[in-house]
């Protein structure tokens, strides 16, 4: 991955990840140099050796509902064969160790304008067979709640009233992504792949095309209807169980905000975090 425009910083190694290096590798004169990759989440690291590349993803130091990289680690290696992202090498807590993919991130720009291929990449993905991992926004949406310090009025009443409502039906269950945006695509030599599989997991294609959407609304349309005929979907539809999805998507969005906002005291979480709120 080439992030163009983003400074890697070198670390200090973790000596967990170290020693998993040497075990990936046991010929390597050197564990190798490690690059802190930017993100939100801030678990990533580039590790460079004179053996190859790869990316290290360690566990969350602090809860973060959902994400397991053993499940991630799982995931991925069911879904070696379809070329779908990146191979997983070795998960041992705290360190899940994949292959490094050669080639660049996305823009939004190229995303949209490379619109055919993303989807051929995600409808792809939404073929293969079910992984045993069911998303279910209800009791993730209570643990986000659970662990929040500051809740705001609108969350309670929100979430109250969609479990009173009951999550929707699939239109059809898949294995999901989840994080569907530019910064998760990278174009290698072989073709688009996906990276960043944390949230990964069986789900509906509906909920899967709302996120993408909600990343990438100004082409929501286009998105709709190339997905809906690459999928033999109605698209009318596909776009009913969307809007059933949306509330959902934007709770969740905003919990997650919320929840990383305190986690981490960045200003700019916290700005995305009370711009949500107050979209509710």
């Amino acid at each position: 991955m080439k992030l163009s425009g983003q400074a890697m910083v070198l670390l200090n190694p973790d000596p967990l990840l170290q020693q998993r290096i040497q075990q990936q590798w046991p010929t390597a004169q050197a564990a190798g140099h490690f690059f802190a990759l930017p993100g939100l989440s801030g678990n990533s690291v580039r590790v460079k050796t004179e053996q190859g590349e790869l990316l290290a993803r360690r566990a969350p130091q602090q809860p973060l509902p959902f994400v397991d990289r053993q499940r991630e680690y799982r995931i991925l290696r069911q879904m070696r064969a379809a070329h779908l992202g990146p191979s997983p090498l070795d998960w041992h807590h705290p360190w899940l160790l994949q292959s490094w993919l050669p080639g660049e991130v996305l823009t939004p720009a190229q995303f949209n304008q490379q619109r055919d291929a993303v989807l051929a990449l995600l409808h792809r993905l939404h073929q293969q067979p079910l992984t045993g991992y069911r998303l279910r926004l209800t009791p993730l949406l209570q643990h986000y709640w659970q662990l929040c310090q500051q809740r705001h009025w609108r969350w309670q009443h929100q979430l109250q009233r969609l479990i009173r409502q009951g999550e929707p039906r699939p239109l059809r269950l898949v294995p999901i992504h989840m994080d569907v945006h530019a910064g998760n695509v990278i174009a290698t030599p072989d073709g688009l792949r996906l990276i960043d599989w944390e949230y990964a997991a069986d789900g509906d294609v509906a909920l899967e095309l709302a996120a993408l959407c909600a990343v990438d609304g100004e082409h929501q349309i286009d998105w709709i209807a190339d997905y809906a005929q690459r999928s033999q979907l109605d698209e009318a539809q596909l776009k009913r169980h969307m809007r059933r999805w949306q509330p959902w998507l934007h709770l969740l969005m905003a919990s997650w905000y919320q929840l990383r906002a305190e986690q981490s005291g960045d200003p700019h979480l916290q700005q995305l975090a009370q711009a949500s709120w107050q979209d509710l």
